[in-house]
């Protein structure tokens, strides 16, 4: 008898083990039975801090899904962190969310110094990136990323297309660009350069500035100087308003065109003390006076759990961002792992809520390639010229 129990009783404990084992063998950083731990950072200070916007507006998304009922049963735990725009904050913030907090994804962040700070760090890690950076470099999708998920369409597309709407709608041949010196400015140069090399014409001049840079006067009158009938810029918000400033002292006045980065009228009309009217820019979701079904129903939540919240472009922007990777957490279904969801991920095709028709592969990450485009009215509305476009050579 004696022999038997301890037969029974090593089966027993030897069940125990296999399935502790098991348990922890399943056990993925950042889920649990009930939470999904996600993270983002965002400039709330400093002079991108136009752009926090997004990573508040993610926040609000997230707690409608969660008052709904979540996803499979678990909720979205959120943190927020400031990184002022600063890469070497984000790294720290970085670390901080997948060796103490744990987190399973990173949804947006501003800006492509921030983002590339943490890049590599987080692939090395399995943490799931929708939306890198809330930006349109190559940087995310070359070489191949398998854990990254951009929504935001390429800045060389983008510029491209621009560029393309300015000469072949608006029969705007002397073209200047002037752009933030950094991955997310040239990039956007790279592309008005590509259509005018296509079309055998010729940007009049090509300016640059810094981040850090506070005094444009030079690079107005350098703009002035030129001829140029239309500018494009890539820049961060302070410096399109403090440029545009410049440019009014001194009486220049050319067809303003700039990225989607830059796409909150009613905002840029304040900081650019109304200079911001007429500006033709791209935009990557629906303008925040829009009336479909989805635009309503997050405007309610907006009044529900943020009403002092201004609603706003990129505001809205962090709901576009959000959206694919809800999308994905339903399509993995209740075995969520980073694995799982990449696989997911890659079943979408053409999929559109608010943002741009998105479509990932297993062997094609970039999943916006689409803008439309509109022009700032004097109240900071948008007025849209076009539907939604493909970004086509």
């Amino acid at each position: 008898m004696k022999t038997r129990a301890a037969i029974v009783f090593g089966l027993l404990f030897l069940t125990v083990l296999i399935f502790s084992g098991e348990t922890a063998a399943q056990a993925v950083r950042g889920v649990t039975d009930t939470e999904i731990l996600v993270g983002q950072t965002g400039p709330q200070t400093g002079p991108a801090a136009l752009w926090g916007a997004v990573a508040r507006g993610t926040g609000l998304y997230f707690k409608g899904i969660n008052d709904e009922g979540g996803i499979h049963g678990r909720k979205i735990k959120y943190f927020l962190r400031d990184d002022g725009y600063q890469p070497a904050k984000t790294k720290a913030i970085g670390k901080e969310f997948v060796e103490q907090l744990g987190i399973f994804a990173t949804v947006g962040g501003v800006g492509v110094g921030p983002g590339m700070s943490v890049r590599d760090f987080y692939s090395e890690n399995k943490v799931i990136m929708v939306s890198m950076g809330c930006s349109g470099v190559t940087n995310w999708i070359q070489p191949f990323q398998k854990y990254i998920f951009p929504i935001y369409p390429l800045y060389i597309d983008e510029a491209f297309a621009l560029t393309r709407y300015f000469h072949e709608k608006l029969n705007l041949t002397k073209i200047a660009m002037f752009y933030q010196n950094d991955d997310y400015g040239k990039q956007g140069m790279d592309g008005v350069e590509r259509y005018v090399k296509a079309k055998n014409l010729q940007l009049v001049t090509t300016i640059s500035a810094e981040v850090t840079d506070r005094d444009l006067s030079s690079h107005a009158l350098k703009l002035k100087d030129s001829g140029a009938q239309a500018v494009i810029m890539w820049a961060m918000p302070a410096h399109g308003a403090l440029l545009l400033g410049e440019c009014a002292k001194i009486g220049y006045k050319p067809q303003w065109g700039t990225s989607s980065t830059l796409s909150d009228g009613v905002a840029m009309m304040q900081i650019s003390k109304g200079l911001w009217e007429g500006m033709l820019h791209s935009n990557f979701g629906e303008p925040p006076d829009s009336n479909s079904p989805l635009m309503v129903k997050y405007r309610a939540w907006h009044q529900k759990y943020e009403p002092k919240e201004r609603w706003s472009t990129f505001y809205i922007a962090g709901i576009v961002f959000a959206e694919p990777f809800v999308e994905g957490l339903k399509r993995t279904g209740k075995n969520l792992t980073p694995d799982n969801f990449v696989k997911a991920m890659e079943t979408m095709k053409d999929w559109q809520w608010i943002g741009p028709p998105t479509t990932f592969t297993p062997t094609d990450h970039q999943g916006g390639k689409h803008v439309f485009f509109g022009q700032v009215q004097k109240d900071g509305n948008i007025k849209t010229l076009t539907d939604w476009m493909k970004i086509t050579y």
